[in-house]
């Protein structure tokens, strides 16, 4: 794993855009994307660029059970904000959140599809506080593709900042399991902040393990983890040199 510590979110997010221009340059077609917090300024670069979306394809990692693109708080509504509306891709895969409702396994099976006939040249993604990827939580199984997945209360409390009440939260979301995750050729994840440290810690120096999902990181061939200093806080001096 390709380790970059950066002074500052913004520092990192410049560089995080440069790999995924270089990558598309090389022949990148299907772009794995991450919703949240951590992505918005790299996608800000993506914007401010000269990059041409029209020939790619992108899929994300995930969505809510229940909300539709004309949500707010939906990542349907989230992608379009920050990036597709400006620079949209030739096709955009997002869960099917509605579908999910009353049929979650086709949902997932017709997402874990599209995954299938579009291989995923180079995947964003973001770090939970526990280490999670994605909505994959502690002890998700390594070998999972797409599914519904129950959030937990930690995850529920830690997007009650996007709704106007917690009780508005969704309870579940849909999305790529750790084998459809694992299965992209590059993988690039970002972590910014003190809180984030002790998951990035865990997933550097600590055992492969489900308790820990990002860990399964450590087995990919090509994966860049972007950091600030904050974020690398607590990695080994070896790391941080």
């Amino acid at each position: 794993m390709k380790i970059i510590i950066k002074d500052n979110k913004a520092s990192a997010s410049k560089q995080a855009f440069a790999i995924f221009k270089n990558s598309i340059s090389n022949g990148a077609k299907v772009i794995g994307l991450a919703t949240g917090s951590t992505p918005e300024n790299l996608y800000q670069e993506w914007v401010d660029s000269q990059l041409d979306n029209s020939n790619l394809i992108s899929i994300n990692l995930d969505e809510y059970v229940g909300l539709d693109e004309k949500s707010d708080q939906s990542y349907h509504y989230f992608m379009q904000k920050h990036l597709f509306k400006q620079k949209p891709f030739k096709k955009s895969y997002i869960p099917d959140g509605i579908l999910a409702i009353s049929n979650p396994q086709k949902a997932s099976a017709d997402y874990n599809k599209i995954i299938e006939d579009n291989p995923i040249d180079i995947q964003l993604l973001g770090l939970g506080q526990n280490g999670h990827i994605a909505f994959n939580e502690p002890g998700t199984a390594f070998d999972s593709i797409t599914h519904e997945v129950q959030l937990t209360e930690n995850t529920i409390q830690a997007n009650s900042r996007f709704f106007s009440n917690i009780d508005d939260v969704p309870k579940s979301a849909i999305c790529m399991g750790i084998a459809n995750i694992m299965s992209a050729k590059e993988i690039v994840i970002m972590a910014f902040g003190e809180n984030k440290a002790d998951a990035v810690q865990k997933m550097i120096e600590g055992p492969v393990t489900e308790k820990v999902p990002a860990s399964i990181l450590q087995n990919h061939p090509n994966v860049t983890l972007i950091i600030d200093q904050s974020a690398a806080s607590k990695l080994d001096e070896k790391y941080r040199n």
